[in-house]
């Protein structure tokens, strides 16, 4: 392990490189990952948060029933909180010098999760339940992938997947509300 002394010597050497690569902006030498394989799947994620907000949205607007306005209601909260998740991925993509990828072609294709409408209330809730189970996995996958790599977007990463994970949670509660349980969605 570097003594005290040794570390306070290097600092000099952490200076230098940090005047001569100023072009670098947040990604310094000693960055873990490959930056490009980093932007590329935080661009994943991206295209992920947006198709939930259009499937949450849509939902808000759409949902019907003697018992919808409360579910409305959460769905736009949670519409809400995703359009945050892709706020925040955005900036990480800046960050490391890249660009997030907004454009609205391929986006379905670029997203783990899928956009389906749903015919009911019970049926949106669904898709809202299967959307927010598959967010957590590849956020969790993604968590480990970052884990000493890149630290910063280690920690984003688990900000938004304990959201999603608060989200799964409420939709799991609003099913087993509106529809006594749990059922398979295929």
């Amino acid at each position: 392990m570097d003594t005290p002394k040794t570390f306070l010597a290097d600092i000099q050497e952490i200076r230098r490189r940090a005047r001569q690569q100023l072009s670098d902006g947040a990604v310094t030498r000693n960055y873990g990952g490959k930056v490009e394989d980093a932007i590329a799947l935080l661009n994943h994620a991206v295209a992920t948060e947006i198709v939930c907000i259009l499937r949450y949205k849509f939902h808000a607007v759409c949902a019907t029933g003697i018992a919808s306005e409360a579910v409305k209601g959460e769905f736009a909260q949670h519409a809400k909180e995703e359009e945050e998740h892709l706020d925040l991925l955005a900036e990480r993509i800046n960050q490391l010098g890249g660009k997030p990828d907004l454009n609205p072609d391929g986006v379905g294709a670029r997203a783990a999760s899928e956009y389906v409408e749903g015919e009911s209330l019970v049926d949106m809730i669904k898709e809202d339940l299967v959307a927010e189970r598959v967010a957590i996995e590849t956020y969790r996958e993604m968590v480990r992938y970052f884990g000493d790599r890149d630290p910063t977007t280690r920690v984003l990463l688990e900000r938004i997947l304990a959201q999603e994970e608060e989200h799964a949670n409420d939709m799991h509660d609003l099913l087993v509300t509106h529809d006594g349980g749990a059922t398979v969605v295929e």
